[in-house]
């Protein structure tokens, strides 16, 4: 199926090829509209206790910069996915101030964006910006690591690092021109 014509061949084609052109040959991630409607209108998961509901999440298109010819030119693939933090009711209280504290540089009013244009296809696009606002989340959510206990050098090993600082001391010593005797 060819949908546009220039100068008696089609595009892809070299001249004098008459095929009929079957469409685009690239691989489609998501082949059908079920799997489409399935992904976008999907609750976005980031741990086992925390998921984000589709309401929450914002997602606005534009047009993308880069590679892609005269298909970029005319499809808004780039995506601006957009989840307030600051306000969600499905984030617990006492995860909600430790993700705003990990994200501060992030957040604009309390809102996390992500934009994803890496690839032509806006779908494709959408899919890896819900990936990365789940990576996101789910390094904001993490527990803490545990405080580290402080402790003081063993007895035998301030010895052991006395004793090797002189042994390269008189390493040292014994390299000089006229040895101190």
């Amino acid at each position: 199926m060819c949908v546009t014509r220039r100068q008696g061949h089609h595009y892809g084609e070299r001249q004098g090829d008459h095929s009929i052109a079957t469409g685009p040959t690239w691989p489609r991630r998501f082949a059908n509209r079920k799997e489409r409607r399935r992904i976008m209108a999907e609750d976005l998961t980031v741990t086992g206790m925390l998921v984000i509901p589709a309401s929450e999440l914002r997602e606005r298109f534009s047009r993308s910069s880069g590679p892609g010819g005269q298909h970029v030119n005319t499809t808004d693939s780039r995506v601006e996915l957009s989840f307030d933090l600051a306000r969600s009711p499905s984030v617990p209280e006492w995860l909600r101030t430790r993700m705003l504290d990990r994200l501060a540089t992030r957040l604009v009013d309390g809102v996390l964006t992500i934009a994803a244009s890496e690839q032509r296809a806006q779908l494709q696009n959408r899919a890896a910006a819900r990936e990365r606002l789940a990576s996101l989340l789910k390094d904001a959510a993490a527990a803490p690591p545990p405080v580290r206990r402080a402790t003081k050098p063993s007895r035998g090993a301030k010895e052991r690092r006395i004793s090797a600082k002189k042994r390269r001391g008189v390493t040292k010593r014994n390299r000089r021109a006229f040895p101190d005797d």
